[in-house]
């Protein structure tokens, strides 16, 4: 069982690394191969086979179900109704919508937003709407989040936004008894109601309906350094939980009441798997909570039917599941915590000799998980909590005993009398509040965290194997090699530059700005993207992960070219997690507490040999904040680069006549990421590059980049590259100014072509 379920395993995460599926050909090769081991009993070669076949045809109906090209920046009449918990932001309010009646052929699932309305959306409403949509598309940079990845698990075939004209019409609202879903925003509107002014509302909202969405950006960064992410969301901990509660209260009560018609533990069993099931409804059956509904479903069956089933085997069987009901859950890094948590737990617990010693043995279990955990933890993440051992072993009694129960019971107490809820809601808080304290105190420690480049996958093969020598009983013979094999991990590094040359990497940020620049010893930021929301930008989402993953600890010199947003949004989240040395811009004003110098001509220096000059603004601003922006030369032994931030016409004509050929680089930002109103002929003939680089959303609304002026990069035959297809862009100076392009590095069958 154990090893068939790692051979079907194998399979489906073969697939995932395809350009592309394998064609009907292919499939039915594979469908002969699969025959034919059948016959001749090679059962482990067969469900590897058997793996491959049902994660393409899984996988090929997805793709299937996406919105076409001819349709994308069109105006389409859709009806439908509203699934999952709409998510509410300053600027939007975004859900996910499955089309019931449409004019052309759509998607079954959709993810909307609606900009500046007083609306209000929920669950279970029927709409009608005019939508303008596009396939899923998302960002592409090396260590970020992969978004159409994200959206293809999801079965979201097109994201979009409402159209205000012809105006948006509620047309119905389903039973209350229509889906889980429904029970879950009337539950949502009534915390609302009653917890208007507890401070713990969204904490609360994650553990009991699996909403996180009320809870801040900095409490996720207090529970991500201290690793307790997994205690704040409804996991399988936390089903499991509820299950195992429930099952040894039914039994004793059962078995009390001497009703031995049927046997306890069959209706403790039964009644545990039904109280699992109910509270992974009121999580929206996420991916994770349907992992451990399988999971307790096929532990309890097992009681019923009264099989003896060792813990290895189940947990095959539960993998086995898993995989058959989502192949694509292994795209998820949960799906990797989750099994590898739990197959740790089993591991060193299950089968060990001695007498049980349940506060040693929970001890054992929170060093073993945080300690097995920690590789993928820096694979996915490029950061592991050095405190989460001690603030697991004080969060987890806690949450799991104390505030998991005692808020699905005040939620009950919530829905017969609001009034009788609150003491049990006011002492929630204030436990809540406490521990909240504790954890933050943690999370400020010195060394809570340590932050590392992600290592390569080859790593993970001498890591894992590793652990588990680690984790093995006392005794066993060459435990020490379990250190030896946890070297490739510590010791593996990104290859810097040499001295003389540089890396530069266009990151892939939307409609926005955001350029690395890595020389032996040094970085450099230039500009950091847009900021959406208060819990979103292109900082944190974009710059951050790409850093980490690159190594970098320390900014050296962050410069932002000028004011607009979709430049300078990501600055303050990007310094809140990592310093910089230096913070040069052409509005300090706007940065004032970062003590910013200003950036101004003539302002140079020199990093390993490579060498950095800033060409304007002049001392005489120019009336448009645009023209003002910092623009930077860097020039290294192989070539050089120009970074332009939005100039316009006006500022490329005075750097004409003050630098003349001195602008000469082989490679240039695009001014104004490709705007009609910059990248004149005059400049770019100063200029020369070969290569230029425009920074540019998918389907841009601006028209970025202008058709006249690519016409113009045509003319100077200057190949030119745009992130919004691109991906993020990295130049090497090292041996000439060799290109990568991360969409086609990182090309996965889910991704746009």
């Amino acid at each position: 069982m154990i090893a068939s379920a790692l051979a079907f395993l194998a399979g489906i995460v073969l697939v995932q690394q395809f350009s592309a599926l394998p064609s009907m050909m292919w499939l039915m090769v594979c469908g002969i191969g699969a025959g034919i081991l059948a016959w001749s009993r090679y059962w482990y070669l067969l469900f590897f086979v058997l793996g491959i076949l049902w994660v393409c045809v899984f996988a090929g109906f997805k793709l299937d179900n996406r919105l076409p090209e001819s349709l994308a920046g069109v105006d389409v009449h859709v009806k439908g109704v509203v699934v999952g918990l709409p998510n509410l932001d300053e600027r939007r309010v975004r859900f996910d919508f499955v089309v019931t009646e449409s004019m052309a052929q759509l998607p079954d699932k959709l993810k909307l937003s609606w900009y500046n309305t007083d609306k209000v959306v929920k669950a279970g409403q029927h709409w009608s709407f005019t939508v303008k949509l596009k396939p899923p598309h998302g960002n592409l940079n090396p260590g970020g989040f992969d978004y159409e990845r994200w959206l293809f698990t999801e079965g979201v075939g097109a994201t979009g936004y409402v159209r205000i004209y012809p105006k948006p019409e509620l047309v119905g609202q389903d039973s209350p008894w229509a889906s889980p879903g429904i029970w879950r925003q009337k539950i949502s509107d009534s915390l609302s109601t009653t917890l208007a002014t507890n401070q713990q509302l969204g904490l609360i909202k994650a553990l009991t309906i699996g909403d996180g969405s009320g809870i801040t950006q900095q409490q996720w960064d207090v529970f991500r350094k201290t690793g307790t992410i997994h205690l704040v969301v409804i996991s399988g901990t936390h089903i499991g939980l509820v299950a195992g509660l429930v099952y040894l209260l039914v039994l004793k009560l059962w078995a009390w009441l001497g009703y031995l018609k049927w046997s306890p533990q069959k209706v403790a069993a039964g009644s545990a798997l039904i109280a699992g099931v109910f509270y992974a409804s009121l999580a929206g059956f996420s991916v994770p909570a349907q992992r451990a509904v399988i999971m307790l479903a096929i532990g309890m069956l097992a009681i019923i039917l009264q099989r003896h089933a060792r813990p290895f085997n189940t947990l095959a069987a539960a993998l086995f599941a898993v995989l058959i009901y989502d192949p694509l859950a292994v795209l998820a890094p949960g799906f990797w915590l989750s099994f590898l948590a739990v197959g740790i737990i089993v591991y060193v617990v299950a089968g060990r000799l001695g007498k049980a010693n349940y506060f040693f043995d929970a001890l054992k279990i929170n060093w073993a998980t945080s300690l097995g955990l920690s590789p993928l933890l820096l694979f996915f993440f490029q950061q592991v909590s050095l405190c989460s051992p001690l603030a697991n072993f004080i969060a987890v009694p806690i949450i799991s005993l104390l505030v998991v129960p005692g808020a699905l019971v005040s939620v009950l107490l919530m829905l017969v009398s609001p009034s009788l809820a609150m003491p049990l809601f006011w002492l929630l808080d204030k436990v809540l509040q406490g521990l909240y304290g504790v954890l933050d105190w943690l999370a400020e420690l010195p060394f809570a965290t340590i932050t590392h480049s992600q290592p390569p996958y080859w790593a993970l093969f001498f890591v894992l194997p590793g652990m588990l020598l680690l984790l093995a009983p006392k005794g066993l013979p060459g435990q020490w090699l379990g250190l030896v094999m946890l070297m490739p991990i510590i010791f593996t590094r990104p290859n810097n530059p040499e001295p003389g040359n540089f890396i530069l990497t266009l990151l892939d940020v939307g409609q926005g700005l955001a350029v690395v620049v890595q020389t032996s010893q040094h970085t450099l930021v230039y500009d950091t993207g847009a900021k959406f929301s208060a819990d979103s930008d292109m900082g944190r989402g974009v710059v951050l992960p790409f850093l980490r993953a690159r190594g970098v600890a320390k900014i050296d010199n962050l410069m932002i070219s000028h004011g607009d947003n979709d430049h300078i949004g990501g600055t303050a989240s990007l310094l809140q997690q990592m310093p910089a040395d230096t913070v040069l811009t052409s509005v300090p004003q706007q940065l004032s507490q970062y003590a910013p110098v200003m950036c101004r001509a003539g302002q140079s220096w020199r990093w390993d040999e490579v060498s950095f000059a800033v060409l304007s603004p002049p001392l005489a601003l120019a009336e448009s904040d645009n023209d003002n922006s910092c623009v930077l030369k860097i020039t290294a032994k192989n070539g050089s680069v120009l970074l332009t931030g939005d100039i316009e016409a006006r500022a490329e004509r005075a750097l004409v006549e003050t630098y003349g050929d001195q602008l000469k680089a082989k490679v240039l930002i695009a001014p104004h990421h490709g705007s009609k109103t910059s990248s004149t002929t005059a400049f770019l003939r100063a200029v020369q590059p070969r290569l230029v680089l425009i920074p540019a959303g998918y389907r841009s609304q601006f028209g970025h980049p202008h058709k006249k002026v690519l016409l113009r990069y045509q003319t100077m035959r200057a190949k030119w590259l745009n992130t919004a297809d691109s991906g993020a862009i990295t130049i090497n100076s090292e041996g000439g100014l060799t290109v990568q392009i991360w969409r086609e590095i990182a090309r996965r069958y889910w991704h746009r072509y």
